[in-house]
């Protein structure tokens, strides 16, 4: 352990007994407050709703839900993805959308989609990095916010090419 420096970064489930955990980071992150029907979504998708911590501190959250498309598909949205300020640029992010991004593989889901404020230049350049491309632009999506207007990112998961 060369200078001591080497700081775990660990995901867990999202559960009952531990759901405020993500409730208190949404408070802490979001500018808007999250409805029960998010914490039920979120909890249903079960691997999909991560909380990360840092050095055994809760400093992070990725939550999705599984929707059904027209013609049956299945496609993940990303509701929130938030990491607690003081500890942005660590990779904490990186790994909580990565273990998304890997489960959409194994699981051969196509379609990965989220909803971006038109402002959050942060939050636009983070997602681009991992090939996800804005796809539509809603007007007036946020209520109470301003700007009140979003992008739609998408990014479509490429299907492994081996044949077995």
């Amino acid at each position: 352990m060369a200078g001591g420096r080497e700081v775990a970064i660990s995901l867990d489930g999202v559960r009952d007994k531990n759901v405020m955990q993500l409730k208190k980071l949404n408070t802490a992150i979001f500018p808007v407050r999250y409805n029960e029907k998010y914490y039920a979504d979120a909890l249903a998708s079960g691997e999909f709703t991560k909380l990360a911590y840092y050095s055994d501190i809760c400093v992070g959250s990725i939550a999705c839900r599984l929707e059904k498309k027209e013609g049956g598909a299945i496609c993940v949205y990303i509701m929130t993805l938030g990491v607690l300020a003081p500890y942005r640029g660590l990779g904490i992010g990186t790994k909580l959308l990565n273990h998304v991004l890997e489960l959409c593989l194994k699981q051969h889901i196509p379609e990965i989609y989220l909803h971006v404020q038109t402002n959050n230049e942060d939050a636009i350049k983070f997602y681009k990095k991992f090939g996800f491309e804005i796809t539509e632009t809603i007007k007036n999506y946020y209520t109470n916010i301003d700007p009140p207007d979003c992008f739609v990112l998408t990014k479509f998961v490429a299907p492994s090419q081996e044949k077995k």
